[in-house]
C-alpha cells in the first residue's frame, strides 16, 4: 500500500511532492462531468514520468484484431478510449527557462482534491537562479453545470523576484494513447482556427469518425491590468497565445483560461464551430468565479442526496466520499447512450465503456442515491444494444435470437481481445436479468419489462437454454468451458454461480412472462409478435431449470465452484508470503490456474445475490469455506465479502473489507492505481456500507434495515431515494432512526421492527 496522502474528511491532498508516485496522483486527481474528464496532470511542461490522457464520453477507436481462422467469432477490434486533446496545456518561462518540476525542486508544494466542490487546486514556490520567490497557484474545475465547459485559473505571485514571466495556454489535439501501436495516432485534423486571445482546434477520430472541436479564450492580468497577447500560434492541430511581461516583488500574474468542447455525439461537426464559439462566448461572459460558483452548486445538490457521513473514522470517511465522488464524475445518468467504464475518465487501460460491472454494482448505488430514471437509463442502455446481443450469439452459433452480451463493448459489439473473457465468462449475461429484477425490486416499477426489458431476458434465457447441454453420465443439464467470477479458473465445467445464475434468469424470464399475459395482454401480445416466444420454449426451458447440474460436496455441504475444485490443493491466502502477493504480479498463469486462490467473490457472488435463497447457516459454511482462499486481486471483490461479514456479524473482517474497497485507489492496494482508478467497483463501497453495514434490503416491498455499527465508528448516516420518498437514515451507539423528509407515509422494518414513517 502506499499512504502519503493526507486523510481529511472532504479533500486528498499530497502534502510534498512525490514524484515516485506521480502516476498514482494523476489518476487520484482526476476530474469529469460525465461528458469529458482528464487525468490529474499538471498545465505546465513535466519530463517527469507522467500518463497524459483526456478524454471524451462514448469516443473510441476500434483497434483492429488479428486471430487465426480457427478462432471463429472472435472479436474483429479491441475498443480504445481514446486520449483527446490536451486543453489544460500551457508553458511557462522563468527568464527563459522552462517550468518544470522534473528539473526544479518545487518548495512548500501541495496538491489537493476538493471532493466537496469537484475543484482540483496545487500550490508551490520556485527560487529562480536570480533570486526571490515565485509562489504559483493551480486551480481547475470541469463544470458539472455546464457539461461543455471547463475553466483554469493560474496565479503566479513575486516575492522578491524581479524578472520576466511569460505564459503560453495552448490547446494541443497532436496526441497518442499510451498503448497505442507504433505510435499510431487516432485522431485526423479538421481544422484550427484563432483571433486575439481566442482559439480552437477540431479533429475527427480514424474510422469512427467522431469529431471533437475544442474551443480555448485566455484571459491574462498583471496586478489586475489585463494584457494583450504578444504572439499567438496556429499550426496542425496545435494553438496558443503568448503573454510576457516583466514581474517585481509583489507583483500577480493571473491567467483564466475558458474552455468549451464539444462532440459530433452532441453538436454535428458542420455546426461545432459556430455553435462553440456561442457557448464559449457565453462562459466568458459569465467569468471564472460565477462559473466556479454554479459548478460548486451542482456539487452540492449531488452531495445532498449521495452523501455517507461517517463519525468518529477519518480514514473511512474520506475514503466513501472519494468513491461516491468519482462515480458521479464519471456517469450522470444524463444520456442512455452511455455507460459506465471501468476507468471512466482516468485512464485507458479496460479498453470499452462497458462492463457487468454497471449491472452488478452500480445500479445498486444509483437507485439510492438518484432519480430512478438514471438507473432506468443503464437498463435501457442494454436495450438498445439488443439486436446487437443477438448478432453477437449468432456469430458462436446460436441461434432463435438468443443473445450474448459483450464482456466488454462500446457500442453493442463485442471487442475485448481475451479468449476466455470474451467466449468463457458468459455468467456476465445473467448480470443483466439480474439487473432488471433489482430495479423492479427496488423501484416497485413494472413499466421496464414491458418496454424492453421482458424482450432482453428472452433473448438471454434462449442463450441460456442453447448454451446447456444433457449430461447422460449425470442425468442432468450441464454447462461446459466457461470461467465464472473468479478469472483464476479458466474454461471450467459447472462453475457453481453461471449454473444457477442461468437456472434462474430462465425462471425469472417464464415468472413475469406470465405476469405480463395475465396483467397486460395487448403489450405481450406486442413482445411476442417481436420475440416469438412459444409454449415449446417455456416447456424447454423448465425442464433445463429443474434438471440443472449445481456442484456440491455433502462432507463440507457447500456448493463447489466447478467440477474438480477440490481436486486442488487447498491453503489459505494468510499461507502466501508477502513476497508472493499479488500471486497475478508474481506468479505464471499457468501457476495460477493451477492453485485454489481465488481472485474475486464467486460462489460467495450468487449467495450474496440471492440471499434470501439460503439460511444464515449455509452462508456462514460458504463464506468460512471461500473466504480464506481469496486473494481479492479484484476490486470488485471486497464489498461482497464486507457485505456477508456483516450479515454474518463478523466485525473485524466486514471493517477490513469496507476499508480495502473504499479506499482501493487512495492506498493503491493492488499497486496498479497509476493506470487509472476503478470506477465501476466503486461502487462497492457504498454498498459495503448501506447493503452491508445498514443492512438495506427490499423483501416482499419492504424496505429493511438490519444495522450494524462497525468498530471504532461513533455512528453513520445516508440518504436514500425509495419508492418516491427521501429518507434519512441515522445509524448510531443507540440504534437506527429513519426519517422520511420527501413523500408518502409507508411502513418499513428496522432491526426486526415494523415502523411508521
Amino acid at each position: 500500500m502506499k499512504q502519503y496522502l493526507q486523510h481529511h474528511p472532504w479533500q486528498v491532498i499530497e502534502e510534498g511532492f512525490h514524484p515516485e508516485y506521480h502516476e498514482v496522483s494523476e489518476s487520484i486527481c482526476s476530474l469529469g462531468n460525465g461528458r469529458f474528464g482528464l487525468r490529474g496532470n499538471f498545465e505546465e511542461d513535466y519530463s517527469g514520468k507522467s500518463l497524459r490522457g483526456s478524454y471524451f464520453a462514448g469516443v473510441y477507436y476500434p483497434d483492429l484484431t488479428r486471430v487465426g481462422w480457427w478462432k471463429n467469432g472472435y472479436p474483429e477490434y479491441f475498443a480504445k478510449v481514446l486520449n483527446g486533446v490536451n486543453w489544460i496545456g500551457m508553458h511557462i518561462t522563468i527568464d527563459g527557462e522552462r517550468l518544470d518540476l522534473a528539473m526544479m525542486k518545487p518548495e512548500r508544494f501541495t496538491r489537493t482534491l476538493d471532493m466537496e466542490k469537484g475543484i482540483l487546486t496545487r500550490t508551490f514556490d520556485i527560487r529562480p537562479a536570480s533570486g526571490g520567490i515565485l509562489s504559483f497557484s493551480f486551480e481547475r474545475f470541469c463544470s458539472m453545470a455546464d457539461p461543455d465547459a471547463a475553466a483554469i485559473r493560474v496565479s503566479i505571485t513575486s516575492e522578491g523576484y524581479k524578472g520576466q514571466i511569460n505564459i503560453e495556454p495552448l490547446l494541443d489535439f497532436d496526441v497518442h494513447n499510451k498503448d497505442s501501436n507504433y505510435g499510431d495516432q487516432f485522431w485526423l485534423r479538421v481544422n484550427e482556427a484563432q483571433d486575439e486571445a481566442y482559439s480552437m482546434v477540431s479533429a475527427i477520430t480514424k474510422k469512427t469518425d467522431f469529431t471533437v472541436s475544442s474551443f480555448m479564450h485566455a484571459d491574462v492580468r498583471h496586478n489586475g491590468t489585463k494584457l494583450r497577447e504578444d504572439k499567438s500560434f496556429l499550426t496542425k492541430m496545435k494553438a496558443s497565445h503568448l503573454f510576457m511581461t516583466e514581474m517585481k516583488s509583489g507583483d500577480q500574474l493571473v491567467l483564466e483560461k475558458t474552455v468549451i468542447h464539444l462532440s459530433s455525439l452532441y453538436v454535428a461537426a458542420e455546426q461545432q464551430h459556430e455553435e462553440g464559439r456561442k457557448k464559449l462566448q457565453e462562459q466568458v461572459n459569465l467569468g471564472y468565479e460565477s462559473m466556479r460558483n454554479k459548478h460548486i452548486e451542482a456539487w452540492k445538490n449531488i452531495w445532498d442526496g449521495a452523501d455517507i457521513v461517517i463519525d468518529g473514522n477519518v480514514s473511512a470517511q474520506q475514503g466513501i466520499r472519494f468513491n461516491i465522488f468519482h462515480l458521479w464524475q464519471t456517469y450522470t445518468g444524463a444520456d442512455a447512450r452511455l455507460n459506465i467504464g471501468p476507468k471512466g475518465f482516468t485512464g485507458e487501460k479496460y479498453g470499452g465503456s462497458t462492463y457487468w460491472d454497471t449491472e452488478a454494482y452500480c445500479i445498486p448505488f444509483y437507485l439510492g442515491t438518484a432519480d430512478p430514471r438514471i438507473s432506468r437509463n443503464l437498463l435501457v442502455y442494454r436495450y438498445l444494444h439488443l439486436a446487437r446481443a443477438i448478432e453477437n450469439a449468432g456469430k458462436l452459433g446460436f441461434k432463435n435470437g438468443a443473445a450474448l452480451y459483450p464482456m466488454v463493448t462500446i457500442n453493442g459489439e463485442e471487442c475485448h481481445n481475451e479468449w476466455e473473457i470474451t467466449f468463457e465468462e458468459i455468467h456476465r449475461n445473467g448480470a443483466m436479468v439480474y439487473a432488471i429484477y433489482d430495479y423492479i425490486r427496488y423501484t416497485g416499477d413494472t413499466s421496464y419489462l414491458l418496454e424492453g426489458g421482458l424482450e432482453v431476458m428472452i433473448g438471454i434465457a434462449r442463450f441460456w437454454s442453447q448454451r446447456v447441454n444433457y449430461s447422460e453420465e449425470r442425468q442432468a443439464w450441464v454447462m461446459l468451458g466457461v470461467t465464472g467470477p473468479n478469472e483464476y479458473e479458466n474454461n471450467v465445467n459447472n462453475n457453481w454461480y453461471t449454473n444457477y445464475l442461468a437456472r434462474w434468469c430462465m425462471q425469472y424470464t417464464l415468472e413475469q412472462i406470465e405476469w405480463a399475459k395475465q396483467h397486460h395482454t395487448a403489450a405481450w401480445e406486442k413482445i411476442n409478435t417481436t420475440t416469438g416466444f412459444n409454449d415449446a420454449e417455456a416447456r424447454d426451458w423448465t425442464e433445463r431449470i429443474k434438471g440443472m447440474y449445481l456442484p456440491y460436496d455433502e462432507k463440507r455441504q457447500v456448493y463447489l465452484q466447478q467440477d474438480g475444485f477440490l481436486d486442488k490443493e487447498l491453503m489459505h491466502a494468510d499461507q502466501l508470503p508477502a513476497s508472493e502477493r499479488p500471486i497475478n504480479q508474481k506468479w505464471s498463469w499457468d501457476r495460477i490456474l493451477r492453485s485454489c486462490f481465488i481472485k474475486q467473490a464467486d460462489v460467495l457472488q450468487g449467495i450474496y445475490f440471492f440471499e434470501d435463497h439460503f439460511d444464515l447457516q449455509s452462508i456462514e459454511r460458504h463464506f468460512d469455506f471461500y473466504e480464506p482462499m481469496t486473494v481479492h486481486e479484484s476490486s470488485l471483490s471486497p464489498c461482497v465479502h464486507a457485505i456477508l461479514a456483516s450479515r454474518l456479524g463478523r466485525s473485524e473482517k466486514a471493517n477490513e473489507m469496507y476499508l480495502r474497497t473504499s479506499r482501493l485507489d487512495l492506498d493503491d492496494y493492488n499497486n496498479d492505481t497509476e493506470d487509472g482508478l476503478h470506477i465501476t467497483s466503486m461502487a462497492g463501497s457504498w454498498m459495503s456500507v448501506v447493503r452491508g453495514f445498514a443492512g438495506m434490503k427490499v423483501q416482499d416491498g419492504i424496505l429493511q434495515f438490519d444495522t450494524h455499527l462497525p468498530e471504532g465508528w461513533k455512528g453513520f448516516s445516508f440518504k436514500i431515494h425509495f419508492r418516491g420518498r427521501f429518507l434519512h437514515v441515522v445509524i448510531g451507539q443507540s440504534g437506527c432512526q429513519v426519517t422520511r423528509q420527501q413523500g408518502d407515509p409507508m411502513d418499513i422494518m428496522v432491526d426486526g421492527e415494523r415502523i411508521k414513517l
